[in-house]
């Protein structure tokens, strides 16, 4: 039986796909919490809950945002996307982000499973050919990808339309029909050009996609609401492009042509299932990926930033259709099966700084490397979680951030598990036996089983601020009980021994299924907390770094192929074996315990004002 896999007959499969960052440099902390942190969250509660969860990504490593900082940098684009997806591994992994497998695209697995469903939707009728205007670069004749284009939207006259959409009105757009466009990498006009590309019939999926996308009410309004209105203009996309960095296109007198490949976004999308299918080959089942792909039970959530959701709910939704026949033109099934679509696209907004994007071309940027240096995981997870761009664009302060860490982690929660298991072990050196309980211990008691409920259904939801306040008010809620019945006043008169047991018994309870409910949130320091309360082996598992070949064989057809052999990093995981739960777990009488250690540290005031030095407040 694979890891993870229960015979629990409730058990549910569920897909995690996260977007695939780019790999033309290190992540910044916007990157990580629109993606990142979020998912998984998700997955790790999820997997306490007792379903089989599969989370797959990886970096994308193909378009032109790569060749423009190969350029920069003086170095081939291999060099690059080798060097930036181990930085990017590591910074995930730092993170504690639980993946079963974080690849790349550019595996030789990758290729072939892009090329297979190409060739589906090419068979079913679906990829046309059509001659289009392309923009080129007139500087150094270099296609320009259509996000690399800005100007002014004909339809509601934005002046930051990019070439592929307009984010103001929603609509799809062509980098022709964009009023004075510029380029984005060198402010240049682009020159058009007449080329020929391969386009997906999205107007012979309309009907399809619609009826699919009126079933998905439970979407976050703005997501399904942005969905529905893509339906308004649907045109035929273009699905390859003039660059000679990528995959190649499989069709006859495409193949061998070094200047045309498959459109990032088309080969990146496909990812999930590409991923999903080396994740099976390495676990030593390669038909396991069937039962994330196949089986119509399966719940699949994607996870990305707004920017991104047009390829999610829209794109990688009609070539799923198409690959199966299911438009207007009809067509058969092909080798990899029908395959299953989006239960939920789970997209937030951006996070910025001082009103800005982050973005590490203009110098607005924290990256996940350094604040793990300086803070360590958890409270960047934190941050994101309560008071990140869930629903609305969220502007990231220093000040922010440390009254969040010294108020709510270090006062509140790191103070909560310190001061009852300090007067604990002073006072019993164990877990205490309690006495009967009276109707304040009940009542804080049924205050935290029925936040494993309520919170409970809002992880599973993807409410994330909304579980993690109600499971920090559990928290606030055992501070204001202990202070209610100060307990170091019990314990100075012998007479009151039961009842001091009993306090101490009862917050040591909650505290405990507080730190069950903030696992998805916190695992580095649940772990701590788990060993504090006199608890050994792995409570919440952590995803590990591990080097693999490439080198299975597959049926490529094309130029500039990924070469046989060649090793890369992943993230991947057991984590079967954690202990972790999504219930309560009795604190039992007689668990030795040791004077607790301090579990938050407390941030300078200072810093809130002037930030790091290598991210100075401006």
């Amino acid at each position: 039986m694979l890891k993870g896999m229960t015979s629990a007959k409730t058990q549910k499969n569920i897909l995690v796909c996260v977007a695939w960052p780019y790999a033309n440099g290190p992540r910044h902390i916007g990157h990580v919490a629109g993606f990142g942190v979020p998912s998984d969250v998700f997955a790790r509660y999820q997997r306490m809950a007792g379903n089989n969860v599969l989370m797959v990504s990886g970096t994308d490593e193909h378009g032109t945002p790569l060749l423009v900082q190969a350029d920069k940098e003086g170095v081939s684009v291999k060099e690059l996307a080798d060097r930036y997806n181990e930085q990017i591994v590591h910074d995930l992994a730092g993170l504690g982000l639980s993946y079963d497998l974080f690849t790349r695209t550019s595996t030789r697995n990758h290729y072939a499973v892009v090329q297979q469903l190409f060739k589906g939707l090419y068979a079913n009728g679906y990829m046309i050919k059509e001659t289009t205007q392309g923009a080129i670069s007139p500087s150094n004749g270099r296609t320009l990808p259509d996000r690399y284009i800005e100007g002014t939207c004909p339809i509601c006259g934005a002046t930051d339309a990019r070439g592929d959409q307009c984010d103001t009105c929603g609509n799809q757009l062509d980098p022709a029909d964009l009023i004075n466009p510029v380029s984005k990498i060198n402010g240049e006009t682009p020159k058009f050009v007449e080329t020929e590309h391969f386009m997906l019939d999205l107007p012979a999926l309309h009907d399809a996609l619609k009826t699919w996308l009126s079933t998905r009410e439970k979407w976050r309004p703005n997501v399904l609401k942005f969905s529905l209105n893509l339906l308004e203009d649907m045109r035929p996309r273009a699905m390859t492009r003039d660059i000679d960095w990528g995959i190649p296109i499989p069709v006859e007198d495409w193949q061998d042509n070094p200047s045309k490949k498959l459109y990032v976004w088309f080969d990146a999308v496909v990812g999930y299932l590409s991923a999903s299918i080396e994740w099976a080959e390495r676990s030593g089942n390669p038909d396991a990926w069937k039962t994330f792909w196949q089986d119509p039970e399966t719940a699949s959530y994607y996870f990305m930033g707004k920017d991104n959701i047009t390829f999610h709910s829209q794109i990688w939704p009609a070539e799923l259709l198409g690959y199966a026949g299911k438009g207007s033109h009809g067509g058969q099934e092909h080798e990899l099966g029908t395959l299953n679509l989006p239960t939920e696209v789970v997209s937030s907004e951006f996070l910025t700084m001082s009103g800005s994007k982050f973005s590490s071309s203009k110098g607005v940027v924290i990256y996940v490397k350094d604040f793990l240096k300086e803070f360590g995981a958890d409270p960047l997870r934190y941050f994101i979680a309560v008071a990140g761009p869930e629903n609305n664009d969220t502007d990231f302060t220093w000040d922010e951030f440390v009254r969040r860490v010294n108020n709510e982690l270090a006062n509140g929660w790191g103070n909560l598990v310190n001061r009852t298991v300090s007067m604990a072990h002073k006072n019993f050196g164990e877990v205490p036996e309690p006495g009967e309980l009276a109707e304040v211990d009940e009542k804080i008691l049924e205050l935290a089983e029925s936040t494993f409920v309520s919170a409970g259904k809002d992880l599973a939801e993807a409410h994330f601020k909304s579980a993690i306040t109600k499971i920090m008010h559990v928290v606030g809620e055992t501070n204001a009980y202990i202070a209610d019945q100060e307990p170091w006043k019990l314990a100075k008169d012998p007479e009151q021994r039961t009842r001091l047991a009993t306090v101490l018994w009862t917050a040591l309870q909650v505290v405990s299924d507080c730190n069950a409910m903030l696992t998805p949130f916190l695992p580095h320091t649940a772990q701590k907390v788990h060993e504090t309360l006199g608890r050994t082996g792995v409570w919440a598992a952590e995803p590990s770094i591990v080097e693999v070949r490439d080198d299975a064989d597959y049926d490529l057809v094309g130029v500039g192929l990924p070469e046989r052999g060649q090793t890369y990093l992943t993230i991947t995981g057991d984590y079967s074996e954690q202990q972790a739960t999504w219930k309560r777990v009795p604190m039992e009488p007689g668990v030795a315990l040791s004077k607790p250690k301090p579990l938050v540290a407390k941030l300078d005031p200072e810093l809130g004002e002037t930030g790091p030095e290598w991210a100075p407040v401006q």
